[in-house]
C-alpha cells in the first residue's frame, strides 16, 4: 500500500503552483491539448506532483484523442483511489493518489486492452520520471 502523506491546505497551496493546486486540491481540470504531457512519447514513469508517488508507466500510455495524457492501467491498483464523482451534472469516476488524496483526472470504460479503462489524466497532477531517474523538466 501507498505511503500516506498528510499536509494542511495552507501547506498544500504553499508547495504547489497555483495550477497545480487548483487542480490536485480543487479537483479542477487543465484545458485540453494544453497541458505538457498530452501528446509526450518518452519514457518513464508518471509521479504525482504534489508528493512523488509513482502512478503511471508510459508503456501504458496511448494517445486516446481527447487532449489529455491517457493510460490503460496504473503502476499498481494500490498506487490510486477510484471515486464516484456527480459534479458536472453527470456520472463519472474520479481519480485520486492514494498516497496524497490529490486529484489525477477520470477514469473512463472506452478504452484500449484487457481491461478497457482509459485513465485520462491532468499532466499538472504528473511528473515524468525517466528510466534513467531524472525528472522531465
Amino acid at each position: 500500500m501507498a505511503r500516506k502523506v498528510e499536509k494542511s491546505e495552507a501547506e498544500w497551496r504553499e508547495e504547489l503552483s497555483p495550477e497545480q493546486y487548483e487542480v490536485c486540491r480543487r479537483k479542477g481540470t487543465e484545458r485540453a491539448f494544453t497541458g505538457r504531457y498530452w501528446d509526450c512519447k518518452d519514457d518513464g514513469v508518471y509521479r504525482c506532483s504534489a508528493c512523488g508517488e509513482a502512478l503511471f508507466d508510459a508503456a501504458t500510455k496511448y494517445d486516446s484523442g481527447t487532449g489529455w495524457p491517457s493510460f490503460t492501467a496504473p503502476v499498481a491498483e494500490s498506487a490510486v483511489e477510484e471515486h464516484d464523482d456527480t459534479s458536472l451534472g453527470m456520472r463519472r469516476t474520479e481519480v485520486v493518489c492514494r498516497a496524497c488524496g490529490s486529484h489525477l483526472g477520470h477514469v473512463f470504460p472506452d478504452g484500449p486492452g484487457p481491461a478497457g479503462q482509459r485513465y485520462c489524466i491532468n499532466s499538472v497532477s504528473l511528473e515524468l520520471e525517466s528510466r534513467d531517474g531524472e525528472s522531465e523538466e
